[in-house]
């Protein structure tokens, strides 16, 4: 019961005018690498002045990089991230960021909110690095590099650079 009030609860604070625009709109990227076909669907928030990571955004919680839904991730082939194989299929997207090194973690439930991490069903996690880079106060996911049967995937929000390398054997 009390969970059926929450909902409704938090439907009726984040509900939006009908006919307004959203304010985390929604992107998305495609880009063929080898023989595979890669895409993210997003819902991209914005900044709007707010400290991101380590405020908005805690180290070392399970965060979807989006809003609204969860990132999704497609590939239309196995392929290796970080050169770990993540099987042909479509995931939802989640991170653990830290300081020094992100989690980046491919889970078999979509579509899910992006506050509902499902625990217990990824299908692989890996380590990224990030960097930093120029202010990006929209959130993109693009693909910097692309060369044959190798690319680079980036998460960059703010001035943090998430950057994964994407391998087609």
């Amino acid at each position: 019961m009390w969970t059926v009030l929450a909902a409704v609860a938090l439907h009726a604070i984040t509900a939006q005018a009908p006919g307004a625009p959203r304010l985390s709109q929604h992107g998305s990227v495609t880009q063929h690498v080898g023989t595979a076909v890669i895409t993210v669907d997003y819902n991209r928030p914005v900044a709007r002045g707010r400290d991101l990571f380590g405020a908005l955004v805690p180290w070392g919680r399970v965060w979807t990089p989006g809003a609204d839904s969860a990132t999704t991730i497609t590939v239309s082939t196995d392929v290796k991230i970080e050169g770990q194989t993540l099987p042909a299929g479509t995931y939802s997207l989640w991170t653990e960021p830290q300081q020094e090194k992100w989690t980046v973690i491919f889970n078999r439930v979509h579509p899910v909110f992006h506050t509902r991490y499902p625990a217990g069903q990824d299908v692989l996690r890996v380590t990224a690095t990030p960097r930093e880079g120029a202010h990006m106060e929209t959130l993109a996911f693009y693909f910097p590099v692309v060369d044959g049967t190798h690319a680079e995937l980036v998460l960059h929000w703010g001035t943090m650079v998430v950057p994964l390398g994407i391998d087609v054997p």
